[in-house]
């Protein structure tokens, strides 16, 4: 039976599966039903291996191809966890939990591996071995450095490693790469600061938190626009800034909150100690004391050139030589596959998820239309990478 016709025959099974998924939304590393759903299909459809509590509740599957010469083995990675949104749709399958939905497609990454685990075991023309990774809280929880740490990469042996999502806008059949750095490292800063409060009608006997704020606020641009090299991307936004109830108190205390994204470790490393200095000199300078947590999140995800170029050239033959953009400038999101990058050679690819709402929006809806597209990728993925010989 040819390929086409062998994903066009699982599709509706996925789709199910990927409906069931979007009713029930599980955040973070609670996604144990989801991830019980996973572990159920892979059995059923004969994956050699099944390994569950990766990384809390990540999920691996093995799959063997005919051929076991090459030693080669490749690992592929989905998300699984929702987010805590609102659904704001009329869908049939909408979410069944308040507060929590599948705003970003998790749901169809899952499902879209799952249909490529089904056609695997059912052909298994590859010569190597094809590792599944249903990974845990990619939003926020760094899941995918859980997994690692939890001995992801050593144990199955994984030699190199590939990841998707799915970007609305791009139309369904279509995808997007870039090689280096293609999405940001994504940092926060929060800054506790205490001065001494008193009668908004005496400023003269209090030191006051508000206005050392404003300062600092206005003195942390200075790290993209007077720091960092133009030709660099870096955005420091200040997302929080709290002080204060009454009209007539000037307070004890404030707090800033915020957002470092950089595109290089040499641009995130000047931020960091930029930021650092200048928190520490305008605070001086006001006389306040004050707490820095500077924390470290999710590393810049890289695109190794090697296997950029080999990816984009398994689309050019699967789906024709117009279907994917190389030349797609990095965006300053941030994506925690980039842990996995940094552990092995990879590449991480957007594919089209045609004229939906936004991500992270709450009309959100991943476009199932988009199934039979990603199923065939990552199948293509193994295939050609991995050729069953004779």
């Amino acid at each position: 039976m040819p390929k086409t016709d062998i994903i066009a025959a699982l599709t509706p099974e996925i789709t199910a599966i990927r409906r069931d998924i979007h009713r029930h939304p599980e955040l973070m590393y609670d996604v144990h039903r989801t991830a019980g759903l996973v572990a159920e299909k892979l059995k059923e459809w004969g994956v050699d291996e099944v390994v569950t509590g990766i990384g809390q509740t990540g999920v691996v599957g093995i799959i063997k191809g005919k051929g076991q010469n090459s030693g080669k083995v490749i690992g592929m990675r989905a998300d699984m966890d929702a987010l805590p949104i609102h659904e704001e749709t009329n869908l049939e399958h909408r979410s069944t939990i308040p507060g929590k939905m599948h705003a970003c497609g998790h749901d169809g990454h899952t499902a879209m591996l799952l249909g490529a685990a089904k056609y695997l075991t059912q052909t298994r023309d590859f010569d190597g071995t094809a590792v599944l990774i249903f990974q845990p809280a990619e939003e926020g929880g760094a899941g995918a450095k859980a997994m690692i740490d939890d001995g992801l990469i050593s144990r199955f042996g994984i030699q190199e490693v590939y990841g998707m999502h799915n970007k609305p806008g791009v139309p369904v059949g279509r995808f997007e790469i870039v090689k280096g750095p293609a999405m940001a490292a994504a940092d926060r800063i929060h800054i506790k600061i205490e001065g001494k409060g008193g009668h908004a009608a005496a400023p003269h006997h209090v030191n006051d938190p508000i206005v050392a704020s404003c300062a600092l606020v206005s003195a942390l641009q200075t790290v993209a626009s007077r720091n960092a090299d133009p030709l660099d991307s870096i955005v420091v936004s200040v997302t929080a800034l709290n002080a204060g109830e009454a009209f007539n108190v000037i307070p004890q205390t404030a707090e800033i909150k915020g957002s470092v994204r950089t595109l290089t470790p040499k641009t995130r490393e000047l931020a960091q100690k930029r930021i650092t200095e200048i928190v520490e000199g305008v605070m001086k300078a006001f006389g306040m004391k004050y707490d820095l947590e500077y924390h470290l999140g999710y590393p810049v995800t890289f695109n190794h050139h090697g296997q950029t170029d080999f990816v984009t050239s398994v689309t050019k033959e699967i789906f024709g030589s117009d279907a994917i953009t190389t030349d797609i400038p990095p965006t300053m999101g941030s994506e925690d596959f980039s842990y996995m990058l940094e552990e092995r050679p990879g590449a991480f690819i957007n594919i089209g998820n045609g004229d939906s709402a936004g991500l992270h929006h709450p009309a959100y809806e991943f476009n199932d239309a988009v199934i039979p597209v990603g199923v065939n990728y990552w199948t293509s993925l193994i295939e050609i990478s991995m050729p069953q010989r004779g």
